[in-house]
């Protein structure tokens, strides 16, 4: 699935990890990530950390992957 931007990247997050049955408040305290950050991170924000969305989406079991255009 190509990701095209942060709403996207959120709403797919957001949906694996229900899919997964898992609430914000699990992800927080396997991860240490807290929750407003996932909230932020599901909802597009735009202005989240890329290391600690990698890691979250790893955690989901969510590859990925960069390829180049052109």
């Amino acid at each position: 699935m190509k990701i095209n931007n942060s709403k996207e990247f959120g709403e797919f997050v957001k949906a694996k990890r229900k899919k997964l049955g898992y609430t914000q408040k699990q992800i927080c305290e396997v991860s240490g990530i807290s929750a407003s950050y996932i909230s932020d991170l599901e909802n597009g924000k735009t202005t989240i950390e890329l290391g600690k969305a990698i890691l979250l989406a790893n955690l989901l079991g969510i590859d990925v992957e960069l390829n180049e255009r052109g």
